[in-house]
């Protein structure tokens, strides 16, 4: 079932600091399959046990944060254009209609300090479409798109305000990067830096910084990273630590720290890395909940 689920699970984290994360949805070995089921990350960086899923079962959706402590999943595997907010205590909202090109495999974050976008992704072919989040967590009609249409990427806030797309794949990997403005308008792309790679996933961190992770390329899982800094500049690769993989999600927690978490190695795993507040990813711990590839993540409260 594995090819499937090539996708893009990145999520993104809020700049206003939330101290806990979520990670929800995704695909897991059989009998389980595709899921809602979420995960808590505690301001500690802990992750809890399975909750039951609530909303339509799917992968390859992405989420971002809205409202300063709220969340949002949405999109996702087959074409799905439906939403699921996310509570300040962590609480997964049914489904809502979905606004704008249903799809899967496209990023997600937040932006302008209490406000969300969508882009990117694979509906029948590959788009650049964005979708805006206002900050009452509430979907807008398709934006043209800018830059690269592809599928794949990982996104994350940086600077307090602004926010940057990069990565993915348009039958290619590829490094190209977007930056968000803090009025949500898409930049055209800038040149890649670091190694061509999609299934990846990116959180910020240190509350204006940003880190893409992990990922897949045409030699494997990779477990490399790229830092963003407050300009919204990629740096070089760095030494990946921890097991290589990808299909992976990523969120902040504890206001300046993050977590990258489950994923495929030539399994689904369940594990998790930490991220320090200043761009420090710790070695695996142990898994916690369900293995699963195709998730999302974001953070709350």
């Amino acid at each position: 079932m594995f090819p499937i689920l090539s996708g893009n699970v990145a999520s993104a984290t809020a700049v206003s600091g939330n101290s806990e994360g979520l990670f929800g949805f995704g695909y897991a070995a059989l009998p389980t399959g595709y899921t809602a089921m979420t995960n808590k990350v505690s301001d500690a960086g802990v992750v809890a046990s399975d909750t039951a899923g609530v909303g339509t079962v799917r992968n390859n959706l992405a989420a971002c944060e809205y409202g300063d402590d709220k969340a949002i999943f949405g999109y996702g595997y087959n074409y799905a254009s439906i939403t699921n907010k996310v509570s300040n205590a962590g609480v997964v909202a049914s489904d809502t209609a979905g606004v704008g090109t249903g799809r899967h495999h496209l990023a997600a974050c937040s932006y302008g300090g209490d406000k969300g976008i969508f882009g990117y992704g694979n509906p029948t072919s590959y788009t650049a479409v964005t979708n805006k989040v206002s900050n009452a967590g509430v979907i807008a009609s398709d934006t043209a798109g800018v830059g690269t249409a592809r599928r794949y990427l990982a996104a994350c806030e940086y600077g307090d305000d602004t926010a940057i797309f990069g990565f993915g794949n348009d039958s290619n990997f590829l490094a190209v990067t977007n930056l968000v403005s803090n009025a949500g308008v898409v930049a055209d792309d800038t040149a890649g830096v670091g190694t061509i790679r999609d299934a990846l996933a990116a959180c910020d961190y240190d509350g204006d910084k940003g880190i893409f992770a992990y990922g897949v390329d045409a030699g494997g899982n990779l477990s490399m990273s790229n830092k963003v800094s407050n300009a919204g500049v990629v740096a070089d690769d760095v030494t990946g630590v921890g097991s290589g993989r990808s299909y992976i999600a990523a969120t902040q927690y504890d206001g300046d720290k993050g977590i990258f978490g489950f994923g495929y190695t030539s399994s689904y795993v369940g594990l998790t890395n930490l991220v320090s507040d200043t761009g420090v990813i710790a070695d695996d711990v142990s898994a916690v909940g369900t293995g699963r590839a195709g998730a999302a993540a974001c953070s709350f409260n």
